[in-house]
This record gives structure tokens, sequence and C-alpha cells, in this order.
């Protein structure tokens, strides 16, 4: 009996996912539950397991393309005594081949993170885009509502071929395309005008000695701020084209950088205390508990007094107003071998430390081992990263979109310091506050950063 292999549904607000890398080939035996293949979306990437055991008997859909929620990408056999077909590419759906065909004419108008995109960013969230956006309702996902506005087509003007009239990645493209070759033959001077909002088409891309354009490259990158080709590709090179998850991370990084007006604030914490209960309880905590303590559950209960003293840091920003949260979701930014991820701890006021610790450390396994849901990266209303861990004395971090402010840990190390006019080795730690400075004022960003300080410097509560 054939078994479908469908493109899941990661979360209410996902309708189309790109698959990263297949883990079984075509002949495979399969058990259920057993990891299939891997796929990347907006929110999270993330192993998709086999839904039958039997042999993998075709694979429909190639690595890298990206197609709507419920499409057929392979074929499982569930009798497993089939011959399985060899792997084919060819078998995309025919709807493809014009995505292809436009790639090298639009390749340079598809940068990572265009300026346009930071509006979508900071007040429509992805919680609440599907309320806010007279385009929501169009039925298309951020990256076509986005190449739309790049390229100035009205997606209501378009006939989605998606799951409930959908516009895809595919159908943006197509339109595109066609937009692009009859304005050079028929209308030269409209064409002209239209230069600033869309490069005009060319027969070839500029050539470059064996350079092909690739989407999400430095290339692409360079060409916005005007950096001519050659400047790139020059000497002995290789192009490695940027994964979904890097090109996400490009995006919402200069979207950030676009929409919030950064700045920073840096304070030096003595962490003697905390290091010193930390270390007397470490291995009998770690035995009864089953979980290993790390400093990171004293600094998010710091974070959480922090809040709590000066609320305007868990806040966001809709326009002109002010969301102020009544929920406090730390999200830990989590380093992996492909990237970065933050998921999130909810609800990180009503847990004690043992609490989120246990916490930590799941959300930090599953995001490695691409395990995370949707709904498990989203909701934050503040953010910790910790560039400590590699050694590093501090850092200034970008924050994470629709937060104000983002809490950077240094590495904690024992220096000489002046104590009651005596020289003393104390375990100290330089920690930093990038704050949006459209709503969080400098007073105010010292003074969480004191808090945190006071509660770290003389903490008293208890570890369970």
């Amino acid at each position: 009996m054939a078994v479908d292999v469908v493109m899941p549904q990661m979360g209410e607000s996902i309708f189309e996912g790109t698959i990263t890398k297949w883990l079984k080939k075509p002949g495979d035996k399969v058990e259920r539950d057993e990891p299939l293949f891997e796929i990347s979306t907006d929110k999270v990437d993330a192993e998709i397991p086999s839904p039958s055991a039997g042999v993998l008997k075709e694979i429909k859909i190639a690595e890298g393309q990206t197609v709507p929620i419920q499409t057929i990408v392979a074929v499982i056999d569930g009798a497993g005594g089939a011959a399985a077909s060899a792997p084919a590419p060819a078998a995309v759906p025919a709807k493809a081949a014009p995505a292809a065909a436009s790639v090298p004419a639009p390749a340079a108008a598809k940068p990572a993170a265009p300026p346009p995109a930071a509006p979508v960013s900071s007040p429509a969230t992805p919680a609440a885009a599907s309320s806010s956006s007279s385009t929501e309702r169009i039925h298309s996902s951020p990256l076509v509502r986005r190449l739309a506005k790049e390229h100035g087509v009205d997606l209501s003007a378009i006939e989605g071929s998606g799951a409930g009239g959908r516009i895809t990645k595919e159908d943006i493209e197509a339109v595109i395309a066609g937009q692009s070759a009859p304005s050079v033959a028929q209308a030269p001077a409209p064409a002209a005008a239209a230069r600033p909002s869309v490069p005009p088409p060319a027969p070839a891309p500029v050539a470059a000695p064996g350079a092909p354009a690739v989407h999400g490259s430095q290339y692409v990158a360079a060409l916005q701020i005007g950096v001519p080709r050659e400047r790139i590709y020059f000497g002995n090179y290789e192009v490695q084209p940027l994964s979904n998850m890097r090109q996400k991370i490009a995006e919402h990084m200069v979207a950030s950088k676009h929409v919030s007006a950064h700045v920073y604030s840096v304070d030096e914490i003595d962490m003697t205390k905390v290091a010193a209960i930390r270390a007397k309880a470490k291995e009998e905590f770690e035995k009864r508990y089953e979980t290993k303590l790390t400093f990171m559950p004293f600094f998010v209960k710091a974070a959480v007094a922090g809040l709590r003293a000066y609320p305007t840091l868990n806040a966001s920003l809709d326009g002109t107003n002010m969301v102020l949260h009544r929920e406090i979701n730390i999200g830990m930014a989590v380093a992996l071998d492909w990237g970065l991820i933050v998921p999130v701890i909810k609800n990180a006021d009503e847990k004690n430390l043992l609490g989120i610790q246990r916490n930590l450390n799941d959300l930090a396994e599953r995001a490695r081992s691409k395990k995370l849901k949707p709904e498990e990266v989203q909701e934050g209303t503040f953010s910790i990263t910790n560039p400590g861990v590699f050694g590093g004395l501090f850092g200034l971090p970008v924050i994470s979109q629709p937060n104000v402010g983002i809490l950077g840990l240094g590495a904690i190390e024992k220096r000489p310091v002046v104590i009651n006019d005596s020289i003393a080795i104390r375990s100290m730690c330089y920690v930093t506050l990038s704050y949006d400075h459209r709503v969080v004022d400098g007073a105010v960003a010292h003074q969480f950063l004191h808090k945190v300080k006071e509660t770290l410097e003389n903490w008293s509560e208890p570890l369970v």
C-alpha cells in the first residue's frame, strides 16, 4: 500500500516549507516516526518523521525546493515489496519551471534583507500579522508579500496556485519574470521610469569569472550597497549559497537594525557569591535532579527581577503604541552548527531556578536536534545571549524583534578588583544591554542593569 508523505504545517501562520535535506534515499527502508527529511520554515528548522513503515519508493521534491503545505513530497511503499524508483529531481511540479527561468534576471533583486521588509518585522509579528494587514487576507507568505512590494506587484490581481488559492513563491516569481521580459521589448520609456524599484533585466548576468548568481549569496548582499561584482569575485574563491536559516537570520538582523534605534549600556557584575553557591551545589544538584546546574538560570532570574522593576524593557512597539507584556517570556539564543535560534522560556517569572534550568536544557537539546516546535520560538518578550560561553569579554547583540531589549553576557573570569581600598580576586562578568531608544531611555537601561547586578551580587533565593 502506497503512503503519501506531505509537507506538514509547522504552525498556524506557516503555509510553506523548504526541504533542506533528505535523510533517506529511494530504496531505503524506513520505520514509522524515523526521521525522513529536514525542512526549514520562516520560524524553525525541523526533522520530519516518516508517517509509515516501509520502503521509500519515490522522492517527488528535491532538496532546496520550497513547496506549500500538504504538497506530496515523497511516496512510501507500506508493503515494502515494490521496487523503488530512482531519485527524480525532474519530477518537480511543472510550475517550478518559470521560477527557474527567472533566476538570472531577478537574482540581484532578491536581497537577503531589503529595507522595505522592516515595517513587516516590527508592527506585525507572526502572531499578530493575520489580523493586522489587508494583504494577509490574500493568503500569502511574508516572503511573497516582500517580493510583491519590491517589484510593485498587486497581489490581489494574482490567482494563487497553492492550497486554498494561496499565492506561492513560484506564482510571484512567474509574474515578476513576465513583468521584466515585455518591459524591454515594448515599452523602453516606462522601463526606465521603473528603474528605481525594479532593476532592469539583462540578457545575461554581469560577467564574472566562473561565478554563478546565487540567491542569498554575498554577491546579492553586496549589490544592495553598490559594490561592483568584480570586487567580490577575485583571486581564488568558493561560492557557498547561504542556507535557508542563514538567509532568515540575515533578513531579521538587518531589519532589526533598520527598525530599532540601537543603544548600548555596559556594567560589571561580581559573580563571586553565585559562583560559590553553584560550585558547592552542582554535584548534588545533578545527582538529585539529573540535570546540570549552569550560571544561565541565575541570569534569567536576575533578568526577571529587572523586568518586573522596569517593565518598559518587557515591551514591544506597534507604530505609536507601546505594548507592555504581562507575561515574561525570555528568549535564549542557542548557537547551532548551522546558525542561531532563539527558543523561548515561557512565563519565566513563574518558575524557580530548577524549573528554568530544566527548561533551558530541554530547549537547547531539542534546538540542536531540530525537534523544536514553531510556538517554542515565538512570543518572546525579552532576550538573553551568552557570547561569554565562547570566551568573549562582552558583546553588543542585535535586538530580536519585536523586543526592545536584549541582555548580553560576557565570560565569568577571576580578576583583581578594589574592595574597601584593598585588592581582591573576584569572579567578574561584564554584561551589556542593547535597547531600543525609541522606547527605552538610558536612565531606565542603567537602572535595569543595576537591578540585575544587585540581584546576582546579593543572591538569596533557594535553588529549588
